[in-house]
């Protein structure tokens, strides 16, 4: 793991993975390539910009010819994928930038790493690997009392952004399989941490409760999620990068199901005991339950027996320990909060989601 390209590494995820990997490997040089839409941003990575073993590439990875001459320049090793349309809200209204990002990119990607790894052979093959970021929403939705899902769970995708996830996916396998690209998968279950973009269910509820604005709860709120701390599944896809085996499968989970309005009147509870404003309190009372999404999944749940049996791996991170450290970095980083609320998409979106319902 020596020049790791990280896509979509101005975002949540991809921003704390770098954050990780740099520390973690302290002999590697990353490189994250990223077309900056609306919930990318390098005020997430502003900290490690004049790292000299850290390189930001503005671009597209629909592009192949584009991500091939990144991969030779850079002589790239591993390709780690996280770059993807990913909310499910926005992949209702807006389905067709869901299906060229996360089908066409993820494409485009694997073409590059194809050519450059396999018919060029650049490379030592036994050093190589691609290793593509995914969802438990590939699964579907779990009625009350059924198992938790396995990596052999049959995907059923709900939404148009669970379907695109689904497909690349099966790419990335298809490429494995066809071409001895070497792989891995993982499908991690609902992230929450440190720069999360704010249409999220946990950033927009700390925000705007701080703000004393409506805390919206779709239907009855009683959609059940597993909510995995964003350090733990950096730690997790690090693990498979150095311990996975090649063609596996892992799911990451953070081992608890609340319910989603359990998780905001957490959060209110946390507000309640350590914000210094009593304007808002008790925070509970902006709860404000507004009309279901459509086809919205009831339950997920993930089975992370295989990664922990195999790897070792569980998540450090209790949901209260969590919840408690990722409202403090939110009181603590104002300066993020503004840089983020200053996008004019960011407004938009809020308009088009929440006032019509």
């Amino acid at each position: 793991m020596n020049h790791v390209l990280v896509t979509g590494g101005a975002g949540f995820i991809g921003a704390n993975f770098i954050h990780y990997l740099l520390q973690a490997e302290p002999d590697a040089h990353v490189i994250n390539l990223d077309a900056l839409t609306y919930a990318g941003s390098l005020e997430n990575l502003k900290d490690v910009a004049d790292n000299p073993r850290y390189t930001f590439v503005q671009g597209d990875i629909c592009d192949t010819e584009f991500a091939g001459e990144l991969l030779k320049k850079y002589q790239v090793d591993t390709i780690v994928h996280f770059a993807a349309e990913s909310h499910v809200d926005r992949s209702i209204l807006g389905p067709r930038q869901f299906i060229e990002t996360n089908i066409i990119g993820t494409f485009s990607l694997l073409e590059a790493a194809r050519k450059f790894w396999l018919q060029e052979k650049s490379l030592s093959l036994e050093n190589l690997r691609f290793h593509h970021v995914s969802t438990d929403e590939v699964f579907g939705s779990l009625a009350p009392g059924e198992p938790a899902w396995t990596e052999e769970t049959s995907y059923a995708p709900n939404s148009p952004y669970a379907a695109s996830k689904a497909s690349s996916d099966h790419l990335v396998r298809s490429y494995g399989h066809t071409y001895g690209l070497p792989f891995t998968i993982t499908n991690c279950s609902n992230n929450y941490g440190p720069y999360q973009f704010p249409e999220k269910l946990i950033p927009l509820i700390i925000l705007n409760a701080l703000d004393g604005k409506p805390l919206p709860v779709y239907g009855d709120g009683q959609q059940i999620r597993d909510w995995l701390h964003v350090e733990d599944h950096c730690e997790a896809i690090h693990l498979v990068l150095k311990k996975g085996s090649t063609g596996s499968t892992y799911n990451i989970g953070g081992e608890n199901q609340p319910a989603n309005l359990t998780i905001v009147e957490t959060i209110c509870e946390i507000l309640d005991e350590i914000s210094a404003d009593p304007s808002y309190k008790p925070h509970k009372n902006l709860i404000e339950f507004v009309k279901d999404r459509p086809g919205h999944d009831r339950r997920y749940d993930m089975d992370t027996h295989k990664i922990s049996s195999e790897l070792g791996w569980r998540p450090h991170h209790t949901l209260t320990e969590g919840l408690l450290a990722t409202v403090n970095w939110y009181l603590s980083h104002p300066e993020w909060v503004t840089a983020i609320r200053q996008k004019q998409e960011y407004k938009g979106w809020l308009d088009a989601n929440y006032k019509s319902r």
